[in-house]
């Protein structure tokens, strides 16, 4: 069977899946969802083989440290995998739930009621856990999903899937809900974009070229998240330590996720002694720091292109430009940014409202590290990614984004005049 022929036919048994999961109770959700989560524990060896497998084709295809990081999946790594599905099994089940209701002068009573999207394609790179994630999150919404994994962690992935399968199988539920695409062949990507009869929407999840040829190809509806280049901007009303301890978080917890910092924009006022602390920080901690002429002025910083103002590392790199106060700010994250995640270290208000009411970005914080951009920490259990469109879904996209609505109205012989 060629590729495309195979993908169609995993449409198919989604479709057919989707329309049963609709229907499907909140308990057999939960007990699929709290199955499957067991299964990962049952299945940590296996998993972890799998991984090992594709760390080692990684490294010998010169992948970088950041990548590696994304796809490694270690027994801490597990935990946190299963804790996730276990939380999103805890999440209000969003399906029939009365969003609003109102009685027209008519007579007509009217409820605006949740349901699921349908079927929904997840394209993805690198990171395994999306696997688990985003199976998750189609379940509990009552979508099936068909699943896409990028080359580099198709062992790792597959192994992951086949717990959810075994949810799915002691839940008593459709086995066609949750379906991986069992092939590396990049002909699967293109036959999913194509495959509009079957699939309701795509989430790509990865890096700006896999997003950019989404967004070209599709001819399903998408979620769009295309990069994560995100801003900590300090303004001259900032606390120092507040900042110097937001900042470090912000750009080395994890280098390599969406919500890492990869700008850091201060306040010219504060530049002198405020500002060359915080970049002394950086570089302290093995940050390559690549400053505007002014950050240039500090020991060790090197020269900023115009192109490292806009672009995302996910690595220890970071650009520093100063700027003319919060206005300064937005105007640069108008700029470069990719309507992400954006930090405001202040501690005046009307700096912060400003900021807030004019940075138009799908996640704006106040004295808060950037990598709270997640849904796990905004209480949704998880997410699928950040959505950086301005339809439908916006931020994370957890289980009440993956749905869509109805007009339940009801009558009584009632007739328009």
């Amino acid at each position: 069977m060629d590729t495309f022929k195979q993908i169609e036919t995993m449409g198919v048994l989604a479709k057919n899946a989707s329309r049963l999961m609709a229907s499907a109770s909140s308990i057999s959700k939960v007990n699929s969802l709290n199955f499957a989560a067991d299964a990962i524990n049952e299945n940590r060896d296996k998993i972890i083989i799998a991984n090992r497998i594709d760390m080692k084709e990684a490294k010998e295809k010169g992948l970088s440290s950041a990548m590696l990081d994304r796809l490694m999946i270690n027994d801490t790594r597990l935990t946190e995998l299963v804790s996730s599905i276990r939380s999103i099994a805890t999440q209000e089940d969003p399906i029939g739930k009365i969003l609003s209701e109102w009685t027209q002068p008519s007579g007509l009573n009217i409820r605006r009621v949740g349901t699921p999207i349908g079927v929904i394609g997840v394209i993805y790179e690198s990171r395994p856990n999306v696997t688990a994630d985003a199976a998750a999150l189609c379940l509990m919404s009552g979508n099936s999903v068909i699943l896409r994994c990028g080359s580099e962690s198709f062992n790792t992935s597959t192994a992951i899937c086949n717990c959810m399968t075994i949810g799915l199988k002691k839940g008593e539920l459709s086995l066609d809900a949750i379906q991986i695409v069992p092939t590396r062949d990049r002909n699967a990507v293109d036959a999913m974009l194509s495959l509009s009869n079957y699939i309701d929407v795509i989430i790509p999840r990865g890096g700006k070229g896999l997003v950019s040829l989404v967004q070209e190809k599709a001819r399903v509806p998408v979620f769009a998240h295309l990069e994560g280049i995100c801003h900590l901007y300090v303004d001259k009303s900032a606390d120092l330590e507040k900042s110097r301890s937001v900042l470090m978080n912000s750009k080395l917890r994890r280098v390599g996720i969406c919500g890492a910092t990869e700008c850091l924009l201060i306040d010219q006022e504060i530049f002198d002694d405020f500002g060359v602390v915080l970049i002394n920080d950086l570089l302290c901690q093995g940050v390559e720091v690549r400053g505007d002429l002014l950050g240039q002025s500090v020991d060790g910083v090197l020269c900023a292109s115009e192109e490292d103002f806009g672009r995302e590392f996910l690595d220890k790199i970071i650009a520093v430009k100063v700027v003319n106060g919060v206005k300064g700010a937005i105007s640069h994250i108008e700029k470069f940014g990719s309507n992400h995640t954006e930090c405001i270290m202040a501690e005046d208000n009307a700096s912060v409202e400003e900021f807030f009411q004019r940075v138009d970005s799908a996640i704006l914080l106040h004295n808060a590290s950037t990598q709270f951009a997640d849904g796990g920490e905004f209480g949704m259990g998880a997410e699928i990614g950040i959505a950086t469109g301005k339809l439908h879904a916006r931020g994370p996209v957890g289980i009440n984004q993956l749905t869509t609505f109805k007009y339940l109205v009801v009558g009584d012989g009632t007739i328009r005049k």
